[in-house]
């Protein structure tokens, strides 16, 4: 196997999995805390806009339906998972993988809230870093919780993987 392809491999097997974990999350904070998770529909709505040049709402729920913007926001959600991932690997390299370590994994999954704070929630019309939110410290704080969390499911992933795949 090559090294790409052993990246790549890699790569989607992490990104799934820490992306479940999160998904577990979530379902937990909703379940045991009411808490609601993100929409990805919502997520899809927007993405489903770019093609028409429309990067940025001002409210998202309030823009188009787009058809299949609930696939299409889940399978952008693991599609990000895998990416950064692929990012993540690409970082620590091959040694890593094979033996990983705690800290690294939770460093880069807490770095990962970036996307949301700085790309994702102004593009729905959330502002920079949910600013826009009625209770923006309180997003903020779920949002690193919850890439704290894809930090500790990259983690586990990647030990998981090591197992499985071996050197």
């Amino acid at each position: 196997m090559t090294e790409l392809v052993e990246i790549l491999l890699r790569a989607s097997l992490i990104g799934v999995g820490a992306t479940i974990v999160m998904d577990v999350w979530a379902l937990v904070m909703k379940i045991f805390f009411k808490i609601q998770p993100l929409n990805w529909a919502m997520v899809g709505r927007w993405l489903g806009h770019f093609p028409k040049g429309q990067f940025v709402h001002t409210g998202i729920g309030t823009a188009a339906p787009v058809p299949g913007e609930l696939v299409i926001g889940w399978l952008a959600h693991y599609l990000t998972g895998i990416i950064f991932s692929i990012l993540l690997l690409l970082l620590l390299g091959m040694q890593w993988a094979n033996q990983p370590t705690p800290l690294p994994a939770m460093l880069f999954g807490l770095t990962t809230v970036l996307f949301p704070f700085l790309i994702m929630q102004p593009g729905l019309g959330a502002g920079i870093a949910a600013s826009k939110t009625p209770n923006p410290n309180q997003a903020r704080l779920r949002s690193l919780l919850t890439h704290a969390v894809f930090g500790v499911g990259l983690y586990c992933s990647t030990l998981l993987t090591a197992k499985l795949i071996g050197n």
